[in-house]
């Protein structure tokens, strides 16, 4: 995002809240789960615990986009997720493609979120970067 909205600096505060509060449950709950092998119902609520930021991170990013006034800033996120999800959706159909004929082994699923992140990231790095050098000489 090139510009410092509110909605931008609400997005970014909360944001950053929640990968705080995610690193902190993965770590932790990671920690409980090798320090004490949780069983049956423990075991279920602990693996929970790590989605529950992830949750408020797609959350915060849908909220953003109610937020923020600018069509154009709006319009940017919404191609960027569009981007992260057709990366996400192609990458794992193949890779699913791959893994189920075996000629690879599964991936663990803790890896989708972070791909769209990846993804959204990069979509919006490209779009910065042709901004910033639109209009020049190629």
């Amino acid at each position: 995002m090139t510009s410092s909205t509110p909605a931008v600096k609400r997005y970014t505060r909360r944001l950053l809240w929640a990968f705080g509060v995610y690193v902190l449950a993965l770590f932790g709950a990671n920690w409980i789960d090798h320090a004490y092998h949780p069983k049956g119902g423990t075991l279920i609520a602990l693996s929970i615990v790590p989605a529950l930021p992830i949750l408020a991170l797609i959350t915060i990013i849908g909220r953003y986009l109610v937020e923020e006034r600018d069509e154009f800033l709006r319009q940017r996120i919404v191609t960027c997720m569009l981007f992260g999800t057709g990366v996400l959706l192609g990458a794992g159909t193949v890779y699913n493609f791959l893994s189920g004929s075996g000629a690879i082994d599964p991936m663990p699923r803790l890896w989708v979120f972070p791909i769209w992140c990846f993804s959204y990231g990069a979509a919006q790095c490209f779009l910065g970067l042709r901004d910033r050098f639109a209009g020049q000489p190629a």
